[in-house]
């Protein structure tokens, strides 16, 4: 089974470059972040031709979280729990039942935080509290889970092309990184991690000053696994090609397989 994570930057602008990845790499199951559409404009039925189950999370023009699915999807969950005042869509949550029994699957979009001495940075760091406290939960669950998406963190230096052009960054504080291993510390497996220890494996580049060509990137994108999930990874692509294609988004798919 192949799950994949992908921030698409605007669903609607960038149709035509979904739908072709999905139909060259055709993963099991798909969390798109930052759709940027109500559920009402989501483009549906261009995804269900492809053969896949939807389930939506959207918000007006920014944010916004999607899973797309071979398998139905169950008990579906929009929303981080634990403040009812958070209004922005940055969390769903969806059960497929497999071969092995079931796996949970969540797509995150994670605050940015920037600039970092603005409440915006205290509301990452709020919300990060809050996931790892639902995920220490879901651990207790004893499931196969995945928790896939970006994260707006970049874990370790050599998740960047250079930590000195990111050291005052949301992304890199020690703060928002400490916040990170606090939930990765409670038992959740970086997948990438778990098979490929190397530097440089970027998953955005920004569009302005040749990042791409350049390889100035971070990683940023990330898939969380449960203990019940993490021993059944068997591979992690991170499908660079696709930054370089027509009309990208300024991150790229991550491709977990997993043995279910």
């Amino acid at each position: 089974m192949r799950v994949a994570t992908w921030n698409i930057n605007g669903v609607r602008a960038r149709i035509e470059t979904v739908s072709a990845w999905l139909e060259k790499s055709r993963p099991d199951i798909v969390c798109l972040q930052e759709i940027k559409c109500i559920d009402e404009a989501f483009p549906t039925e261009a995804f269900e031709r492809l053969g896949y189950n939807v389930a939506l999370h959207g918000q007006k023009g920014f944010n916004g979280v999607a899973l797309l699915s071979l398998l139905p999807l169950d008990d579906v969950q929009r929303g981080l729990p634990g403040d009812e005042a958070d209004v922005q869509s940055r969390y769903i949550e969806a059960v497929v039942s497999v071969p092995s029994g079931s796996l949970r699957v969540a797509s995150i979009y994670l605050p940015n935080g920037n600039p970092p001495d603005t409440e915006k940075y205290v509301y990452k760091l709020a919300w990060m509290e809050r996931l790892r406290r639902y995920s220490a939960g879901l651990l207790a669950l004893e499931e196969a889970t995945l928790l896939c998406g970006d994260y707006n963190i970049i874990p370790e230096p050599r998740d960047c092309h250079d930590p000195a052009v990111w050291a005052g960054d949301a992304l890199f504080l020690p703060k928002s990184r400490a916040a990170f291993r606090s939930i990765t510390n409670l038992g959740w497996t970086d997948a990438l991690r778990a098979v490929d220890d190397r530097a440089g494996r970027y998953t955005f580049w920004d569009y302005q000053a040749g990042a791409r060509q350049r390889n100035w990137g971070i990683r940023i994108d990330h898939v969380l696994a449960s203990p019940q999930a993490a021993d059944r990874i068997a591979g992690v692509e991170i499908e660079d090609e696709v930054r370089d294609w027509e009309k990208p988004s300024d991150h790229v798919p991550v491709v977990v397989e997993l043995r279910m």
